[in-house]
């Protein structure tokens, strides 16, 4: 059995729930060591307190930056307890043991948040705390490690528990989140200083997050999974707030996503409906409720238990039109109390405020693991607008190359191969995540073919649609495809070898195409 904690040191960033943790210690009769601000707060809260200084013998220098890293403070860390040599070493050097460490690091990340100079981020880089954090946790046998102001009650109820003393298996965890947490706050300095020398893509990455929700499961039951939020700070599903409904499952934060960062592409009002990560219904109109009528028309069966994301506050009409069938989850930026009192009826409706729309154009990361590595790319965060030529004889309308514009935006997030088709702005047929692209051309057609009966409707909604795809058509056999089904334009990247049977293609069926030179894989 451990011994009890006879000795603390204490040096802490962020106070909260400090005082209280202090005093309890100090009734069990442990010594208390603190530093600079933890110091005073203790002393003018009347906890008995000791400057580090004194125990050391040894003043701060440096402007503080040399305090802690001291034989008498780290030996007291380290010195393994039962060791005959340790033991002996520090008897001869006049170090006393320090059974418990309470530290916090200097807030770099708020002080970089804040917009802080580059000097004031530099102060901010803790050097004595991880060095303590670090040694305490090496030597957790015999030392407890706090770096969370959440495990002050953890123990403080094991040590009520086990007679002022720590369990090794407490002992064991709280050091494992005491390494996790240096190495965030090394990871967040190095991914700072990436982006101060402007390299997005360093020689070495380090990932770090902090997991935020247990999942029931991955995408399948069989697979364990969890909900980690780090990296950029950009509005979605990571800083939503769950307004209502069930707990989110794995796939759909991984929809939710999709649909949300879609909805974000446009300035219009919005709604893109998300099934399976790829987009059954987008939409532009100009009310959100009139965007999610024409997003649904595009195919009302895959809707059914989608995703649904606005780039609007959700207001109550398009509340009472999302009402009417069943839905996983609804992502806004804002939701507004009418929106609110009529979608409480659906009890198990998933319904995230993010507080905030992400901006599409923002420079960024995406991370994809493989087999004993990761694959890192920079957000698709392109957008088509003065590089777009025509190469036909026949020249887009107006009302065509605003549709077309609608369209690659579109296409950016469907799983390739995709093509899509749209009329007035909004999808009419999406076919994605095929092996050719004429499949995905005539998937598309069958499903807005599919949407018009239904609907009993009289003409193919195809029929006057700009088609996009999302890269070069290898053969004119998908461009022909798309032409059969009524289409007047294509939009694609061009850069294909087979470019100029292509757009012979479109000249013989009277289709005005443009080349935009970029290229939208989604894998």
């Amino acid at each position: 059995m451990p011994s009890a904690v006879r000795r603390a040191l204490i040096s802490v960033s962020d106070k909260t729930g400090l005082t209280d943790f202090a005093r309890y210690l100090e009734d069990q009769g442990v010594e208390i060591l603190s530093t600079g601000g933890s110091a005073r707060a203790l002393a003018e809260a009347g906890v008995a307190v000791t400057e580090v200084s004194a125990h050391t013998g040894f003043p701060e220098i440096l402007d503080g930056r040399v305090k802690t890293l001291h034989p008498r403070i780290h030996g007291g860390l380290l010195g393994v307890r039962g060791n005959a040599g340790h033991e002996q070493a520090m008897r001869d050097h006049g170090i006393a043991p320090i059974d418990l460490l309470v530290v916090n690091l200097y807030p770099f990340e708020a002080t970089v948040a804040a917009g802080r100079p580059f000097d004031d981020c530099i102060e901010n880089i803790d050097i004595g705390g991880p060095a303590l954090i670090r040694a305490a946790a090496k030597n957790h046998a015999h030392v407890t490690v706090v770096v969370d102001a959440a495990d002050y009650a953890r123990v403080t109820e094991a040590m009520r528990a086990d007679g002022g003393s720590v369990p090794a298996g407490l002992r064991q965890v709280l050091a494992a989140k005491a390494y996790a947490h240096t190495a965030s706050y090394d990871a967040a300095i190095a991914g700072w200083f990436a982006r101060m020398l402007d390299d997005p893509l360093p020689e070495r990455i380090v990932l770090a997050a902090t997991r935020r929700q247990m999942l029931r499961y991955g995408e399948n039951p069989h697979q364990g999974a969890a909900f980690y939020s780090g990296g950029e700070s950009r509005p979605g599903v990571a800083t939503a707030r769950q307004v209502q409904g069930k707990e989110l499952s794995f796939n759909n934060l991984n929809d939710t996503d999709a649909a949300f960062e879609l909805a974000a592409e446009f300035t219009e009002p919005a709604v893109a409906i998300i099934k399976h990560a790829n987009p059954c219904g987008v939409a532009t109109a100009a009310s959100l409720a009139e965007a999610y009528a024409k997003a649904f028309a595009c195919d009302p069966v895959s809707a059914f238990g989608g995703i649904v994301a606005v780039n609007r506050p959700l207001d109550a009409e398009t509340a009472r039109a999302i009402a009417e069938i069943f839905l996983e989850v609804v992502i806004a930026p804002a939701v507004e109390d009418e929106a609110l009192a009529i979608l409480a009826a659906r009890k198990n409706l998933r319904l995230l405020d993010a507080g905030g729309l992400p901006d599409p154009a923002a420079p960024g990361m995406t991370v994809r693991s493989v087999a004993g590595g990761y694959l890192l790319q920079s957000r698709d965060d392109a957008v088509t607008a003065a590089d777009v030529r025509s190469v036909t004889r026949r020249v887009p309308t107006n009302a065509e190359m605003a549709d077309l514009m609608f369209a690659y935006r579109v296409a950016k997030h469907v799983k390739s191969n995709a093509i899509v088709f749209c009329k007035n702005g909004a999808t009419v047929g999406v076919g994605a995540g095929q092996m050719s692209r004429v499949d995905s051309a005539r998937l598309a057609a069958w499903k807005a073919e599919e949407a018009r009966q239904a609907a009993n409707e009289a003409m193919p909604r195809t029929e006057g649609a700009v088609v996009a795809s999302d890269a070069f058509f290898p053969f004119p056999d998908g461009l022909i495809a798309c032409a059969e089904a009524g289409a007047t334009a294509v939009i694609q990247p061009g850069g294909s070898v087979r470019d100029d049977d292509v757009i012979a293609a479109a000249d013989d069926h009277g289709l005005a195409m443009v080349f935009t030179g970029l290229r939208h894989f989604r894998h």
